[in-house]
């Protein structure tokens, strides 16, 4: 695995789910973390947990799609950690909703949190970054429906597509800054998000058949993956999309 000791990461949305996986995978690497999210409990305890691997931890209370927000929980990040090196954009809501049932508000929803709150967080950290000259690594959480039309999802899968082209973008504009930026493409996992999904017996049994390693995956088993898109000795690595969905995407 690799060694993040004395290094900062942030990770938004990172107090449950996949992005409390990510977070323990870089604690286990040695890395700092600040976790960026509303709930201020939740935030909390995944504090204590990330505190339980030896490494610090600070939950910043951030709406990520809030640019006042970010610009301060950059700040206070600095201010309570010492610096940043590791982004995780992973913060992230969906709405199970028909099409044509679909409003603009409902709509505005989803794009706020998912691709605005992705926008400010890159654009608040890149800012830092370039200023102070280091190089960094930045990893923008996307989505399988990028690869495949979802019913009932369209405000999701637009804004998760979104999100993977601001990383591409991100890739080759910051690359002179040596930073680093990766898109990561989870495919089912088991989290808080999508607990109703869980229920219906014929949707996890539909999903688990099209996914090869027939079963969905646990935010646990994400640890790994994030010190791998962190590690700092991976210069070159950069603008690649790590799928990591058990084959549900080529089956």
């Amino acid at each position: 695995m690799a060694d993040l000791t004395g290094r900062v990461a942030v990770v938004t949305g990172g107090n449950g789910g996949i992005g409390l996986g990510l977070a323990e995978g870089l604690a286990a690497a040695g890395a700092d973390v600040a976790i960026w999210a509303r709930n201020v409990e939740r935030s909390a305890a995944a504090v204590d947990v990330l505190r339980g691997r030896g490494v610090r931890a600070q939950a910043i209370a951030c709406d990520i799609g809030s640019e006042d927000d970010v610009r301060r929980a950059v700040a206070d990040t600095v201010e309570a950690m010492g610096r940043i090196d590791i982004l995780m954009a992973n913060a992230g809501i969906a709405d199970d909703k028909p099409y044509l049932e679909t409003s603009l508000d409902d709509w505005q929803r989803v794009i706020r949190t998912n691709l605005d709150g992705t926008f400010l967080t890159t654009r608040e950290v890149g800012r830092y970054l370039v200023e102070r000259g280091e190089g960094g690594a930045m990893v923008i959480v996307s989505s399988t429906i990028t690869r495949y039309g979802g019913a009932g999802q369209a405000a999701y899968a637009a804004s998760k597509s979104g999100t993977s082209a601001i990383g591409r973008t991100l890739a080759v504009e910051f690359a002179r800054h040596k930073i680093r930026c990766n898109i990561l493409i989870p495919g089912w996992v088991a989290t808080p998000m999508n607990e109703s999904l869980r229920e219906n017996e014929r949707f996890v049994d539909a999903t688990t058949k099209r996914t090869p390693v027939r079963r969905w995956a646990t935010p646990d088993e994400f640890h790994s993956v994030a010190a791998f898109l962190a590690d700092p000795t991976l210069t070159f690595h950069t603008g690649n999309e790590v799928v990591v969905d058990g084959g549900y995407t080529i089956f």
